[in-house]
Parts: structure tokens; sequence; C-alpha cells
């Protein structure tokens, strides 16, 4: 089993574990809710959890895990998993918003209107706060189990 452990790059690992685990969860979840399968929530963003939230918790926990948490490196990753969470429940939360009100004026414009024919925008962009606590719970548990079955 250490043999495996020096094979694999663990942060990276469960980074990318993380991801796969919440987007194909939220890929279930659909099926569940409105029995139809939707592939496109394997690459959709916003919904729950937080596949960004649980790729960089993974990431810095694993780090912090391997590298000891008073790195440079465990810091580092502290800080972009903050970035990045609150990116996901303000600004892309906020930019969701402003494309539903978007959509909604150019759904009301009369027909002969130049932007009338206008594609509607995304409006599912970010997360709300449980969803981005939902990941990080996901990015936790995924780095402590990955590395208990690493061993150390």
């Amino acid at each position: 089993m250490a043999a495996a452990a020096a094979v694999v790059n663990y942060p990276l690992a469960a980074a990318l574990l993380a991801f796969a685990l919440a987007q194909s969860s939220k890929f279930f979840t659909t099926w569940f809710k409105e029995k139809r399968w939707d592939a496109r929530q394997l690459i959709a963003s916003g919904g729950m959890p937080s596949s960004h939230s649980a790729t960089v918790t993974a990431l810095a926990v694993s780090i912090g895990i391997q590298e000891g948490y008073r790195s440079a490196t465990f810091a580092t990753s502290v800080i972009i998993a903050c970035v990045v969470m609150h990116d996901a429940f303000g600004v892309r939360l906020h930019a969701g918003k402003q494309a539903e009100v978007l959509n909604q004026i150019v759904y009301e414009l009369p027909v002969e209107h130049p932007l009338s024919e206008t594609k509607p925008l995304r409006e599912i962009l970010g997360h709300t706060i449980p969803q981005v606590v939902a990941g990080c719970i996901l990015g936790i548990l995924i780095a402590v189990v990955m590395r208990l079955a690493l061993g150390s």
C-alpha cells in the first residue's frame, strides 16, 4: 500500500475525486428528484453540493495532511480555497440572479424588438451558503478517507 501512496499525487487525486463525486451526485440527485437523466449535470455549475468548494477544500486539507498545517503551501491553498468559495456564493450567485432578471426583461420585450430573440442567459451560476458548506464537508471527508486508504 505504501508503494501506491508514493506513486499517487495525493492532493491532486483528492481534489479530482472530490470534484467527480460532487458533480456526479448532482447527476443522480436530478434523477431522484425529477425522474430524468440530465447529463449536463456532470459539467454544470451551481447546485448541491458545490463541486468548486469540494475540490479546493479537498486540495487544501490534503496539502495540510501531507505537507503540514504550518507550511506555506497549506496557507496558500487555504487562501485560494477561501477566494473560490467566496466567489461561489458571492459574485457568481449574484450574477445568476442578475441573469434571471435580464432574461425576464428580454422575455417581456415585443416580438419586433431586436433583442427579443436573444438566447437566455444561464441563471444557475453560483451557490447558496449551504451548498458551499456541503462541498466543504465533502472535500474534508474525501481528503481524510483517501489518506486513510493510501496509508502514511
